[in-house]
């Protein structure tokens, strides 16, 4: 399910017309854009608690748009900008025929179910999604309930790496070598942070024996890493527990021609 539903959710961060939606609204930049529509579900939360709820940004981060990017555009215009972009995103990837078929309407009925379906404690981006109406015309509906699955998702893998201590930074060095990045460091994710500041992350991994003198996996931090995905594949699972075994089958075959467009351009 993760492999149909997360080309849904990444035209939201890859395509052009999410962007262009911010740019119009006054965001000054993507971050800005990014934090801003993303901690809206959450209500005027500050810094603090935005950072707290995204796990894998570097300390500081989140205060750099939060709260000054809500302080001229309300949190809300935010939000609904991002819907309007990843709609006309998916739209314009998908075509009218895929766009307007049965099948996609079909799929957004089912994914609504299992997206309402979970428990929220301990989710809190998926909590916050909780709380916002879900739209009723199809392809918005497909998107905002394959953003809330995201974040269930997002919420149970931040639940498996604070169980194994692994810090947001650190996740994302994690993340570049199991991609097969070296040195870590150099992933786009955390190249920009400060020397001193990714020198002490490699350095606590390697006194944890999770990577070793040369900054590779070790056998103990290759296996930290596939315990973190289990889990998170394990946590992930119930909202589709709302399914039947023929509902969960039919919504695989009715997300896998969508899912097939995304990819093929890479959601963008």
């Amino acid at each position: 399910m993760y492999e149909l539903v997360e080309p849904i959710c990444l035209v939201t961060y890859l395509a052009d017309e999410c962007n262009e939606e911010m740019a119009a609204l006054g965001h000054r930049t993507y971050w800005d854009g990014y934090f801003a529509s993303r901690a809206a579900p959450l209500g005027r939360v500050s810094a603090e608690v935005v950072h707290a709820a995204f796990y894998n940004f570097a300390e500081g981060e989140a205060a750099r748009h939060i709260p000054s990017a809500w302080e001229t555009i309300p949190p809300e215009a935010s939000l609904a900008a991002r819907e309007r972009g990843s709609v006309a995103s998916l739209r314009r990837i998908l075509g009218d025929e895929l766009a307007d078929s049965p099948g996609l309407a079909r799929a957004a009925d089912l994914l609504t179910k299992a997206a309402t379906s979970a428990p929220m404690e301990g989710r809190v981006m998926y909590a916050g999604m909780r709380t916002l109406v879900v739209p009723s015309e199809p392809v918005a509906r497909l998107w905002h309930c394959a953003t809330m699955l995201r974040e269930h998702r997002g919420d149970g893998h931040i639940a498996a790496l604070v169980g194994a201590r692994i810090g947001g930074t650190q996740a994302h060095v994690l993340s570049a070598l199991d991609m097969g990045i070296h040195p870590p460091e150099s992933f786009g994710r955390i190249h920009h942070l400060p020397k001193e500041r990714l020198a002490a992350v490699m350095d606590c991994m390697r006194e944890r024996g999770l990577i070793d003198a040369d900054g590779h996996f070790t056998e103990a931090g290759r296996e930290t890493k596939q315990r973190i995905e289990a889990l998170t594949d394990e946590l992930a699972a119930p909202p589709y527990e709302a399914l039947t075994p023929a509902e969960l089958d039919e919504l695989t075959t009715e997300l896998e021609p969508i899912a097939v467009r995304l990819v093929a351009t890479g959601s963008q």
